[in-house]
């Protein structure tokens, strides 16, 4: 569901940096609010209750919306301090029973596979490494040439025989000869999954009923040991009028989330991929089994599996009293309760001896199991009245809420699988693959928070032209001491309808609304990470002594560190001007806003005191933040007398976030400090690449200390760094913003101008969708192996094929002569070419064509022909194209995600599907 809004509303930041089929978006709205110890996430809720976007049926929605200014959200209380997304769910409608079916056939396949390097190109790429950093090459010309040998068919066995020991097989890493794209070898081309919605609604004019129910079968990319998620809904809803007076809805939902992937797959799988994936390693042995060497396809398939699943139910109530028109008292009732199980095993696994005979490899096993309950409570009552007089119009709300959170979990995790396929708790053996006793690790714990409010509205207009709405929320969180506990927050918002003005008259066919709106709110943030973050709490750990009683590890205990008893509410304070307009009867429509949020108060890093203290000094309030930025929406619709029927809709949105108080008195680079743009990138400017050792001896003169700062043994190939302040030297200083050598901001890595075009037409039953998302400003550094190739050591390097267009100033390798090429010179065991800098700070702006959808309705002559209401068949496409600078092995949405930007890929996806209505 989150993925379906990204780039549909300005200010809704949603982005999407993992692939994998548990990963969700992370979303916010206009920008990061906090860097202390709390969280930012918007408040969602469904039919006003709070509730996550993955456990929502996409087909039970009937609209959303996103309040973005503290003055429009400040009515949800302490909650909604970073906006609120609004979610209302489909109900019943008075008349005869009418059924939905729809359905959405889908197959998927990645966005972007980086491409490694041949066997051999990578043999010569890590010895010209090892040779640039004064060690012997890694590949012999014995292994160099069973590499050609290999890749030209002369020699068909992958790997030899121990040398040493004639029964096994080499070490991959030592004497393989394969030719492996492990990306290729460990993602399927294509996947397959499906999607299928019905739903039923009907009743009379005093009750009326909404059900349905939604699978989803989706198919991961992983070639061995598919992964997988399904995901099952039911829906209930029925609304009752009981009285004149008195009307009842109530609904029920459940959601079930299944989710299994092989153990392997996780971090540590993209890093080891992207870092110890050499082609050179055998995928199989010669006998026809899969090798682990250790190379990810054994494990991927044998290691074991990890099995989620997690249940969601919702019940909601809701009562309405209206004994006099126009006054309505609302009881709201909400339950929700969250089940989670996780079975992880860990298996043995086997490679194979020259003969063919397994052996054991991976030695341990071992069984994890995880439970997690959840219950939500929510209630709401309130009472709205509405009055006018004459041109003036009047309503004032007032009411209570309280919410309510209790969960508790416990794991368990044993070693010693006795039986592979049988993997519980109980049929472990609590020993390792030698016999020696493992204690067991145990963990469980009961947590809980509530907060309660009480709040106000007043709203006025006069005519529809001037408008006032103001709001009062009295907040208290469990979090915070009595002391504490509760706060006042209050916000106010006026408009202006200029078109509604009696000069405006005359200009109605043309100019159908024009609206000035300002806000200003305050609210406050109380979601701390820790949930007691003013009590102190003992550290205890089971069976984790660094000494042994008796034969086993003891429990231990330490001395609490010291808490801040005045830690309180953040405060979010934030001011809104916006216009929105219409013209030429509604044709030409959309919105413009400015803002300005400071998030105060925020819980930050406590001063530093003596060490005779002898333990960390408590976290306060002592941290500021201020965002700016702007949302703008223009849309044209029409249709023409033909029948065709188009839209156009475009939007932008940017944002900019300033720390503007920070216990930083040194000015330090490392942490944040007052001043900061979130985001700033500190680096060196780059002349170039050396091509020659003249040029660089020439560069090395004009600085006193050379460029000893970042190494030594400067060569042709290396990068020349610039004396950006003019000192005579190259150095970082103290690393302070007041000192920082020839350090300085090149770049910033916040997402700016993020942008969508929303496209389509209709037209005598065809329809046509095209939706276009970006960002169009981003810098990004991304210094990891994944991007530089060769790096401190063979063990943490990489050979991607854009890496081979490294600097060669050897006529005679086999690689060819390369003194432009876009690398400097690989060299094993130093960084020096790898400082952040200038000439490698990658351009990550994008535009992506997000969807493409094709469409046609069987004409209604037709359809009621076969005995239906609509007909519909549609095609459509998602992730189909995507223009960005981006270097080739990354995309631009994943480049900060799994390990150093070596992560599952997005899918890109073409689905078929049908929906008819009886």
């Amino acid at each position: 569901m989150a993925q379906a809004l990204q780039g549909l509303v300005p200010g809704l930041n949603i982005s999407q940096n993992n692939g994998s089929l548990e990963s969700t978006p992370s979303i916010n709205i206009r920008g990061t609010g906090t860097i202390g110890t709390s969280s930012s996430n918007p408040l969602i809720l469904i039919d006003g209750m709070e509730g996550s976007l993955n456990a929502l049926n996409p087909q039970d929605v009937e609209s959303i919306s996103v309040l973005k200014d503290a003055s429009a959200s400040s009515i949800y209380g302490s909650r909604a301090a970073f906006g609120v997304i609004l979610v209302t769910t489909k109900r019943g409608k008075s008349g005869k029973v009418q059924v939905n079916y729809n359905n959405s056939f889908r197959q998927t396949k990645p966005v972007l596979l980086p491409k490694m390097m041949d066997s051999y190109t990578f043999a010569l790429y890590f010895n010209d490494a090892s040779t640039n950093g004064g060690s012997s090459a890694h590949f012999s010309a014995a292994q160099l040439q069973r590499i050609k040998d290999y890749q030209s068919g002369k020699i068909t066995a992958s790997i030899i025989p121990n040398p040493n020991n004639k029964q096994f097989w080499a070490d991959g890493y030592a004497e393989g000869n394969d030719n492996i794209d492990w990306y290729k070898a460990m993602y399927m081309d294509h996947a397959f999954s499906q999607e299928h919605n019905l739903s039923l609604t009907g009743g009379t004019e005093s009750t009326s009923y909404y059900l349905s129910g939604n699978f989803m079968d989706q198919n991961g990319m992983m070639k061995f040991n598919q992964d997988g998620y399904q995901r099952y809904g039911i829906t209930a809803k029925i609304n009752t009028k009981i009285s004149d007076q008195i009307s009842v809805n109530y609904s029920n939902r459940f959601l079930r989330e299944g989710y299994h992937r092989p153990s392997a797959l996780g971090n540590g799988f993209y890093e080891s991929l992207g870092r110890q994936g050499w082609p050179t390693l055998p995928l199989y042995d010669p006998n026809g089994y899969l090798f682990s060497s250790p190379s990810p396809a054994l494990e991927m398939q044998d290691g074991g599996n990890d099995r989620q699943v997690k249940d969601w139910m919702y019940q909601q109530m809701q009562v309405v009293f209206e004994p006099v028109k126009g006054w309505k008292t609302f009881a709201e009732f909400n339950y929700r309760t969250q089940t989670q199980f996780r079975h992880w095993d860990s298996q043995q696994t086997y490679n194979h001896d020259v003969s063919g005979t397994p052996y054991l490899y991976k030695r341990n096993s071992n069984v994890y199991e995880y439970a997690f309950k959840e219950n939500y409570f929510n209630t709401n009552i309130y009472s709205e009245y509405s009055k006018s007089f004459g041109k003036h119009n009047f309503k004032v709300m007032s009411g209570y809420q309280f919410e309510s959170t209790k969960y508790r979990d416990m794991s368990a995790q044993r070693d010693g699988i006795i039986v592979p396929d049988i993997a519980t708790l109980n049929t472990t053996s609590g020993m390792d693959a030698d016999g020696k006793v493992l204690a067991p690790v145990v963990s469980g714990q009961y947590q809980n928070w509530a907060i309660a409010g009480v709040f106000g509205r007043l709203n006025y207009d006069y005519d529809g032209k001037y408008l006032i709405e103001g709001n009062l929320r009295y907040d208290g969180s469990s979090r915070f001491r009595s002391d504490k506990r509760w706060s006042l927050f209050p916000s106010i918002s006026a408009g202006w309808n200029i078109a509604r003005e009696d000069f405006w008259k005359n200009n109605l066919d043309i100019v159908n609304s024009l609206k000035v709106r300002y806000a200003y709110g305050n609210l406050g943030n109380q979601n701390t990470n820790v949930w007691y973050p003013t009590y102190v709490t003992m550290p205890v750990g089971t069976a984790n002594g660094d000494w042994l009683l008796n034969g086993a590890r003891p429990n231990t205990a330490s001395a609490p560190g010291l808490v801040s008893s005045t830690l309180t509410w953040e405060t979010v304070k934030s001011n809104n001007i916006g216009l929105d307009f219409a013209f030429f009867k509604n044709k030409l429509s959309g919105s413009l806003d400015w803002y300005n949020r400071k998030t105060l108060n925020m819980v930050g890093p406590a001063p530093e005191l003596p060490v005779i203290l002898g333990t960390a000094v408590p976290q306060t309030n002592n941290t500021d933040l201020k965002s700016t930025g702007f949302e703008f929406e223009i849309a044209w619709n029409d249709r023409l007398r033909n029948g065709l029927g188009y839209n156009v809709k475009f939007l932008m949105s940017d944002f900019q976030t300033t720390v503007t108080r920070y216990p930083n008195s040194t000015g330090s680079l490392d942490t944040y400090r007052t001043g900061q743009k979130l985001g700033e990138i500190w680096g060196y400017t780059t002349i170039g690449i050396a091509k020659t050792q003249a040029e660089m001896n020439a560069h090395l003169a004009t600085l006193s200390n050379g460029q000893s700062a970042f190494g030594s043994q400067w060569s042709a190939g290396d990068i020349m760094y610039a004396d950006y302040n003019g000192d005579g030297k190259l150095d970082w200083g103290n690393w302070t913003e007041g000192n920082s050598g020839d350090a300085h901001i090149i770049g910033n890595n916040t997402p700016r101008y993020r942008v969508g075009l929303d496209l389509s037409f209709d037209y005598k039953g065809f329809d046509f969708r095209a939706f276009f998302q970006g960002v169009l400003k981003r810098d990004f550094w991304q210094g990891s192996y994944f991007f530089w190739g060769a790096t401190s050591n063979k063990w943490w390097s990489a050979g991607l094929v854009e890496h081979a267009d490294y600097f060669r100033n050897d006529p005679n390798s086999p690689l060819g002569l390369n003194l432009d090429a876009y690398y400097p010179r690989p060299i094993f065991g130093s960084g020096k070419n790898q400082q952040t800098q200038t000439a490698y700070l990658q351009d990550a702006s994008y535009i992506r064509l997000k969807n493409l959808q094709i469409g046609y309705t069987l004409p209604p002559m037709l359809t009621r022909k076969l005995g239906g209401q609509k007909f519909r068949f549609y095609a459509s496409g998602e992730n189909l194209i995507t223009w960005t600078k981006m270097a080739k092995m990354f995309d631009p949405e994943t480049i900060d995600g799994g390990s150093n930007g070596s992560v599952y890929p997005l899918s890109k996806v073409i689905s078929l599907g049908l929906s008819v209505t009886f």
